[in-house]
């Protein structure tokens, strides 16, 4: 059943400034529409629910990578295709350019964006491990103002954020502080490609010594939310990399994630795949290489 469409009303402004006043000035009412990959499903479903839409895509505004000598800072209309393509991205960030590149086909790649990705809100989005991985920050804007947050945490539950109904995501941080490190990422899916993940799994690690000196991991479609796994972390940082590190980590990460069955695959499956590919990122570290 499809959706009708004199049932919705979408308005364009012409600038942020009146972006941000129209959702001040009814809050709750307008909802953001970016590239809109996964509002047109719904509609063509006949399953938005939403009305209303605030239709941002020509605020310049929210467009464009700025790169400066301790972080890199992404416009939220910044698209996959232009992720992928972006040299300091591909040099430094390469799991967040693996997973635009694993994002649906080339046409949504070139129309889905990053601050989309993010504010969707979807538990399997191919994105946000990468980001939690990376230590992201967002910046949300309002007419009182803007505010820097930890993307950590700004997931709270299922579909709900840390966003104010008067605040845009306008764009995202990624601090420079990736060199020397191993990067790791996979999406687990039921096809190579335009597949909803049933399991994503990013990781960075740094190690001197023989033993874990950093490290930082995050998966998806294991929880209400995007999650990154601290206690994990917690519990494998200073360890020596041998086969006891490959315990604990897997003892750590069982009791840390939540999957679930539904309909793209089971709550045992996802378990299993999700102690198997920290297991696998532990053992291509550099200090592991020659143990096994």
């Amino acid at each position: 059943m499809r959706a009708y469409l004199p049932d919705y009303q979408l308005i364009t402004p012409r600038t942020l400034a009146e972006a941000l006043a129209l959702l001040t000035r009814e809050p709750g009412v307008w909802k953001p529409f970016a590239g809109g990959t996964d509002l047109m499903v719904l509609l063509e479903a006949g399953k938005l629910t939403q009305k209303n839409y605030l239709n941002i895509r020509e605020l310049n505004e929210l467009r464009g990578i700025e790169v400066t000598e301790g972080r890199v800072t992404i416009g939220a209309l910044t698209t996959y295709t232009e992720i992928q393509t972006n040299p300091v991205l591909q040099n430094e960030f390469p799991m967040l350019c693996q997973a635009a590149s694993e994002t649906g086909g080339l046409a949504i790649q070139n129309r889905g964006t990053l601050g989309g990705n993010i504010v969707n809100a979807s538990p399997a989005a191919d994105s946000p491990p990468a980001l939690l991985a990376y230590d992201a920050e967002l910046e949300l804007v309002s007419l009182n103002g803007l505010r820097w947050v930890p993307y950590q945490g700004f997931h709270i539950d299922y579909k709900q954020m840390n966003i104010g109904s008067d605040e845009l995501l306008t764009r995202i941080r990624l601090p420079r502080k990736t060199k020397d490190l191993a990067h790791y990422y996979r999406k687990v899916g039921t096809r190579k490609a335009q597949a909803i993940s049933k399991v994503c799994f990013a990781a960075v690690a740094g190690t001197a010594g023989g033993a874990v000196k950093d490290i930082r991991i995050a998966l998806g479609s294991i929880a209400p939310i995007p999650l990154r796994c601290t206690k994990t972390e917690g519990a494998l940082r200073g360890q020596r990399i041998d086969q006891l590190l490959l315990e604990i980590g897997k003892r750590e990460l069982a009791q840390e994630i939540a999957p679930i069955t539904d309909l793209r695959s089971t709550k045992d499956y996802r378990l299993r795949v999700s102690l198997n590919l920290p297991e696998d990122f532990l053992m291509k570290l550099p200090t592991a290489a020659d143990k096994w």
